[in-house]
């Protein structure tokens, strides 16, 4: 199932794609440019899941996509083909589609509605006792993911909550706030990447987090890989620092990422590394 959403402007075109990949859903910003006189539509730099990729361990790959816009009476036709970049040639085959233009896309679909409502503005869930089992644990350390470091760089930080915590040794998880969709993030501590790819449930997505003592200021930031099936990207954040425990709601989508900015009390307490 592909969903391709775009927005025009002279020859430069800009949009999302959703697509479902096994029991993953993604989305994902394109950018490209269209020639109206060929009807020509290029995208480029699209990170693709490679076919043979397991569910818990997913692979990019990087990809061009060359279409023909189609167009007659009984409607039009986005006719072409994802090409692997270079690089990825070897192991990654040319996808061809053929998408047909959805003529009712403006219009609101009323049960999205409601339940991204309910969702953002009602629901109020937080995990209980039966919701502690980490079903996921992240260790504490740099790791590489090219293509959501980049997209990282270009999206706003923007500043959720600020808070101040007793000890410098942080237990944190992240679960999806409410309804489970779909959502898939990344997290970056103090601008660099510790996870991706990470499906938010019911279950716990767990770091166990020494603060930076060099920093004045530390900062969490959750970025959005998609926007699951109710935009946008939402997640219930639990930090506990021995003595408090903090419950902070976070959303993020492909344009701006969700910062905790967290500072250390003076004389709070220090956990040896």
């Amino acid at each position: 199932m592909v969903e391709l959403i775009l927005q025009p402007d002279k020859n430069y075109v800009s949009g999302i794609l959703n697509y479902y990949f096994k029991n993953t859903f993604r989305s994902l910003p394109v950018k490209g440019n269209y020639d109206p006189v060929t009807r020509r539509l290029s995208l480029y730099n699209v990170p693709v899941l490679y076919h043979g990729s397991p569910s818990a361990f997913e692979v990019d790959c990087i990809m061009t996509m060359q279409a023909t816009l189609r167009v007659a009476q009984a409607g039009a036709d986005l006719v072409g083909t994802f090409v692997a970049l270079p690089d990825y040639k070897n192991v990654c085959a040319n996808i061809n589609f053929s998408l047909r233009m959805n003529a009712d896309i403006s219009k609101k679909d009323s049960v999205l509605k409601a339940m991204r409502e309910f969702k953002e503005t009602y629901q109020l869930w937080k995990p209980s006792l039966t919701d502690t089992a980490g079903a996921v644990t992240i260790i504490q350390r740099k790791v590489t993911n090219y293509v959501i470091e980049r997209e990282y760089t270009e999206r706003e930080n923007i500043v959720s909550d600020e808070i101040e915590v007793e000890s410098d040794s942080l237990k944190i998880d992240f679960y999806d706030n409410g309804e489970v969709d779909g959502d898939s993030i990344s997290i970056f501590f103090n601008k660099k990447l510790m996870a991706f790819h990470q499906k938010l449930s019911t279950k716990p997505i767990h770091f166990d987090v020494v603060l930076d003592s060099l920093q004045k200021i530390n900062e969490l930031t959750m970025f959005a890989e998609n926007l699951g099936a109710i935009a946008p990207n939402t997640a219930l954040m639990v930090i506990y620092d021995g003595t408090k425990r903090f419950d902070i709601r976070l959303s993020s989508n492909l344009e701006k990422n969700a910062t905790i900015k967290i500072k250390r009390k003076k004389g709070g307490i220090k956990v040896p590394k």
